[in-house]
């Protein structure tokens, strides 16, 4: 838009010098006061509504101020009507804000699904010709006319090229108006991915740290992966930018078995085919493990069959050892034994020993009898004979006690 400040010294070009300055709500536009008397705006807004006017002056005159003029800025072009100094609409109304929807909402289309372009407008009278485009190019891609504020393309089944920036236009007479750009995406879902565990054909032991790698040759990332052991999840790695992701599994000897993987990236989950892999343990290993099972085993299963047969043997070894008390029997009396011992001035002998040589149990009453023997040096002095002497020269100990579960347990012991 051009605004011009036309005054009688300048149709009757005086040489006097004229500054100009247009304003704009009470702003002054522009770079102030010019000697020229054009202003150029190169695009205009519906901001840029509002009341204009310029003054002129000389460097010896005050400023002139021309009269207002309201200007309304459209979104199309408006006819001007003679007479009146700004721009009026004819009859009917333009096509107003323009927009584009795709469908599915986002953007983001599944290949080989439908994807749905709606170009709309808030207003507009009369027939509406739409049209609709692809790429910053502008390739036109549908157009059609029709008496309503909105209108549809739509693309059956897309393709990867189908992934672009799209825009609308509508127009009924007074000039286009455009949409904002919307972005389209087309996703693919993964391919069946292909498990890789180690190197082909290396023996594995345990200890050894195996690479797990899974790929799916297609798909649209991002790509989420998952690693299985005997259907059991060890772990997942995502691959942001697509292609395909690792997981490092320490192996023990329980990880022998089969191994898959499944690829998802939103569309659908894929699986893998499963991958044998064995892990060999060495023979001294493997002896341990085999032990270790049979013990196990053993003690897991026939445990309780053990301890109770052991329980039985201890149980019949005990009664056997235990016979059965006769009441007309009395405790078997002790026999004599003629010691050697002669008492001496000087304890010359060798040290005494003893011995439990026989145990005889009666009921609750057990009977010990115990000899004592002892090896007599030759006295130096001939012994004094003392009230001893008149003693029987057998000494026989024993004691009587109440048996009790410590004796009977020394018994068993015995």
């Amino acid at each position: 838009m051009t605004l011009i400040c036309e005054t009688q010294a300048t149709s009757q070009k005086t040489d006097a010098q004229l500054k100009f300055c247009f304003f704009k709500d009470g702003r002054a536009l522009g770079q102030g006061w010019s000697s020229s008397p054009k202003l150029l705006l190169p695009t205009v807004w519906r901001e840029d509504s509002g009341s204009y006017w310029c003054e002129e002056k000389t460097t010896a005159l005050r400023a002139t101020r021309s009269p207002r003029i309201q200007i309304q800025v459209q979104d199309n072009d408006a006819s001007v009507v003679p007479g009146r100094g700004c721009g009026l609409p004819p009859e009917g109304i333009p096509v107003w804000n323009v927009s584009l929807e795709v469908q599915p909402p986002g953007g983001q289309v599944q290949k080989g699904k439908k994807l749905v372009l709606i170009c709309l407008a808030t207003q507009g009278t009369g027939d509406i010709t739409f049209s609709w485009y692809k790429g910053a190019l502008g390739l036109n891609l549908e157009t059609k006319t029709q008496s309503s504020l909105a209108a549809k393309f739509e693309i059956l089944a897309v393709t990867d090229s189908d992934t672009e920036k799209y825009y609308c236009t509508a127009d009924n007479g007074y000039g286009p108006s455009i949409s904002e750009l919307v972005s389209v995406t087309v996703r693919s879902p993964v391919s069946r991915p292909v498990l890789t565990v180690g190197e082909p054909g290396a023996q594995v032991f345990p200890g050894d740290v195996v690479e797990l790698r899974c790929e799916a040759q297609s798909g649209s990332a991002p790509i989420l992966y998952r690693f299985y052991h005997e259907d059991v999840t060890l772990g997942s790695s995502s691959a942001p930018s697509g292609g395909g992701a690792s997981f490092n599994l320490s192996l023990t000897a329980e990880h022998s078995g089969n191994y898959s993987c499944e690829a998802d990236n939103g569309l659908g989950p894929q699986h893998s085919e499963a991958v044998p892999l064995t892990v060999t343990v060495p023979t001294e290993d493997r002896k341990e493990l085999l032990t270790s099972g049979i013990l196990e085993g053993l003690f897991g299963t026939l445990g309780p069959t053990i301890m109770a047969l052991l329980f039985c043997c201890w149980l019949k070894k005990r009664i056997g050892r235990r016979p059965a008390r006769d009441p007309s029997r009395s405790p078997p009396s002790p026999v004599p034994q003629v010691s050697n011992y002669v008492n001496s001035a000087a304890p010359l002998r060798e040290p005494s020993v003893y011995e439990n040589v026989n145990i005889v149990s009666s009921g609750n009453e057990v009977y010990s009898l115990v000899y004592h023997t002892q090896q007599e040096r030759p006295a130096a002095v001939e012994p004094r004979r003392t009230q001893s002497t008149d003693q029987d020269a057998a000494a026989i100990y024993f004691r009587l006690k109440k048996a009790s579960v410590t004796d009977v347990d020394y018994e068993d012991a015995m």
